[in-house]
This record gives C-alpha cells, structure tokens and sequence, in this order.
C-alpha cells in the first residue's frame, strides 16, 4: 500500500473516530491562532494608522470594504469546494476530491484578477462607492492602490485556507497565516514609521505578507503534505464540478458580500451624522469585536471539517453532537469577553484613537454589539451546518439574513429615527433578529436527517 493511501486511511481514522469535543477543539486551536493574529494585525495596523489622524484612521474602515469584496469571492471557492472535497474525502473519493480542489483554487485566482482590473479602471469611484469622505479619499487611495496590485493572491490566500481546513489539515493553514499576520505587523512598523511612508506603508505592509502567506499555502498542497492535488489537470471547466462549488459556496459570498455592503452603508451613515468621526468609530468598533468573536468563530470553523466529513460518511450522530458541543463551548467563550468588553469598552476604543468624539461614539457602539454577539453562535453554527451538509438554500437564508435581510433595512429604518443611535444599534438587532430563524432551520433539518449512521464498508480508499 502506497503512502497516499496510507496517510488518507489515517486521516479517515482521524475524523470519523476520534470523540468529536476533542476533535473539535484540535481542528479549532490552529483556526483561533491564525485568526488570533490575523485580527491582532487588523488592531495594529488600525492603532498605527490613527496616529496618522482621524481621517486616516477612517481609510482603514474603506479599504476594508475592499478587502470584504476579495474575502467574499475567496470564502465563496474555499467554503464550496472545501464542503464539497471533504464530504468526498468522507464518501472515500480523494480523485474527485483533487478535481474540486483544484476548480476552486483556479476560480478563486481569476476572480482576483477580475477584481484587480475593475478596481484599476474604476479607482476613485469605488472610493467613493465605499462610503469615503472627501477628507478620507486621499487616504484610502494610497493604502488601497497596493493591496489592488496583490488581490488574485489574497482572494485565493482564503480559498486554500479553507481546503486545509476542510482537509482536517488546520495546522498547515495556521503556518501560512501566521507567517503572513507577523510579518504585516512588522512591515506596518518599518513602513509606516521607520520608512515615513505613513498609510501607503500598511498598504505596501499589507500587500507584501498576503503574497508570501499565499506562497506558503500554496506550498503546502504541491510538496503533497495534503489529500487534494492541486494541478492544471484537475481543473474542471465542463459539467456540473464549478456550478456546484459556487452553489455550495454562494451563502458565503452572499454572507461576504453583504457585509461588504453593510460596511459601506454604516460608513455613510456614521459619516453623515458624526462625520470622519463616526466613520472612525466604527471602524473601530467592527475591528474589536470581530477580534473578541474571533474564538468563537475559530471553534466553528473547527466544527466544519468534523461536519462535513461525517455527513459525508454517514455517521450523523458525530454531526449532531459536533453542533451542540461547537454552541455551547462558542457561547461560554463569548460570555467571558463580552463582561470584559463590557467594563473596559471606552479604554479599547481610546487605544486606537484618543479623539473625545470618537470614545464616545465607539463605546456605546461596542457595548451594544457585544451584547448582541451572544445571539450569533446560535445563528453561525447552524449556517456552517447547512452549508457542510450541502444544504444551499437554508444556509443562504441565513447567511443573508444577519448580514443583509434584517441589517441593511435597520440601517436605514432606525437612523431616520433615533439618528446615530440608530447606526449603533442596526447590527446588535439584527444578530438577535436572526436567532430564532436559525432555531427553527436546525430543528427541521436534525428532524430530516436519518437517525442512524450508514454503515461503512471498509476503511479502503
């Protein structure tokens, strides 16, 4: 028996045998360090760039608009073709599994390039597109003109991220982002102060660590270190393989993509009642409590793989007890931080930006979305379900409905009333909007699915 069967064997043994609260926290430990440091970058390079001044400091919020854009198409490939791949790796189909692999890299990459061009041709009304300030443009433009010149490589950098993990193979993912979230916190220092090259620096810094960081991902598939080969002769251009990515993957796009607008709104919102402070504000506030719901959203991504590949093994006990165990774990490490959020919101917010205007708005902003935060699990953990399961529909219901469906008409439904409040407030509620939905789409789908496990023939490959 050759390596590669030998090694899919194991890696089957792995993730249909091994109690799933361990398996569970093994595959999310690697997931919550990359993103730990991910989103520690984010703060950084956010601390670093309000120095600059509040105008500054509101770029950042822009050109994560774009960035969205990128992650939206890349979440899109990596969460279809990673769902799909890993239910084949479960059916014991690794050629199929390589053939997916290899589609979704390939889609990924061109996307990028598409964006890259668009972005180009149309600069300054994308700018503008994204809820910049006359003020804040020129800020924008320069961080965003590098990150633009590197978008195929950040796009596909989330694609290959979320293969590994669906893989069960987190821990090479860990090492590319880990490496790229160092080395951006580092050129943030040399560019932005060491070289004065201020916001265009965290561009420069930004662009330089997502190629080095796609590099290594992309290593770890062609020294054969994974199940998936990635090669130009599994690319599939005809039948169904890419419509079946993209609609397995379409609730991540729609949940991205969303987001994306969402940004762009609470932007022209935050700037027509608070102006670049209000846009920085929030900013802020978007950027700590992603940091603080990172955790949580790293046992879900754990949660995935162990779903995925166990639906498509028949052993639906596994998948039912991975869901309960993956809520209560995200809810009790959500609980600890939000009443530490909660007391020291105003000296998070002034880390960032020691500007009276811009406390006062983040703090309030940021208390509310923690509270609401502890709805989200519930709402996150069953559109990983649906969407590990192959259940499109359910899982683009939800993923529209915290990010878009409920969110964007609050964004312009309670500001009309309560003014900047209002702004503050849209989010918060729609994550508790959500919550009972999400309930009731669990329930019938474990109502659906079949009690007990299929049998299996045998552990060949």
């Amino acid at each position: 028996m050759d390596k590669d069967k030998i090694a899919a064997i194991r890696q089957y043994e792995t993730m249909t045998k091994t109690p799933v609260h361990r398996l569970i926290i093994m595959l999310a430990i690697p997931t919550i360090l990359s993103m730990m440091v991910t989103t520690i970058y984010n703060l950084v390079d956010t601390a670093f760039v309000g120095t600059l001044g509040t105008s500054a400091s509101g770029a950042v919020g822009v050109v994560f608009g774009f960035m969205s854009i990128l992650q939206a198409f890349g979440f899109m490939f990596g969460q279809g073709s990673g769902s799909l791949l890993s239910r084949k790796l479960g059916a014991k189909d690794p050629v199929t599994a390589s053939r997916v692999a290899s589609t979704g890299f390939a889609a990924s990459f061109i996307s990028g390039v598409v964006i890259a061009v668009g972005g180009f041709l149309f600069e300054d009304k994308l700018i503008a597109m994204l809820g910049s300030t006359d003020t804040i443009a020129p800020y924008a433009k320069a961080y965003l003109n590098n990150i633009m010149f590197v978008a195929p490589f950040c796009s596909s950098s989330f694609t290959l991220n979320n293969i590994l993990r669906y893989e069960g193979k987190a821990k090479l993912g860990m090492i590319g982002l880990l490496t790229g979230g160092i080395l951006n916190i580092g050129g943030d220092a040399l560019f932005i102060f060491g070289m004065n090259m201020g916001i265009a620096g965290a561009g420069l810094s930004t662009a330089i660590s997502q190629v080095i960081s796609f590099a290594i991902l992309l290593f770890m598939f062609i020294s054969g270190r994974t199940q998936s080969k990635l090669t130009f002769s599994n690319i599939v251009i005809k039948g169904r393989m890419l419509a079946e990515i993209i609609e397995i993957g379409f609730p991540s796009l729609l949940r991205q993509g969303l987001g994306s607008l969402a940004t762009i709104l609470v932007n022209f919102k935050a700037a027509r009642y608070a102006g670049d402070a209000g846009v920085s504000a929030m900013t802020i506030v978007t950027r700590v409590s992603f940091f603080l719901f990172a955790i949580a959203l790293g046992i879900g991504q754990g949660f995935q793989p162990v779903c995925a590949f166990n639906y498509g093994a028949g052993m639906y006990k596994r998948q039912r007890d991975a869901y309960r165990f993956t809520i209560i774990l995200s809810e009790i490490v959500l609980a600890v931080l939000t009443v530490f959020a909660m007391i020291f919101s105003g000296g998070l917010i002034r880390i960032f930006r020691d500007d009276p205007a811009v406390i006062e708005i983040g703090t309030r902003a940021l208390r509310l979305l923690c509270i609401a935060q502890l709805f989200l699990p519930i709402v996150m953990v069953t559109e990983m379900l649906m969407q590990s399961s192959g259940k499109k529909i359910p899982a683009a219901v939800l993923s529209s409905l915290r990010g878009g469906i409920i969110f964007i008409p609050l964004l312009f439904i309670l500001p009309a009333f309560r003014g900047l409040y209002g702004v503050q407030e849209a989010q918060p509620l729609s994550y508790i909007l959500s919550t009972p939905v999400a309930m009731l789409m669990a329930k019938q789908f474990f109502r659906t699915t079949p009690k007990e496990d299929r049998s299996s023939d045998s552990n060949d490959v």
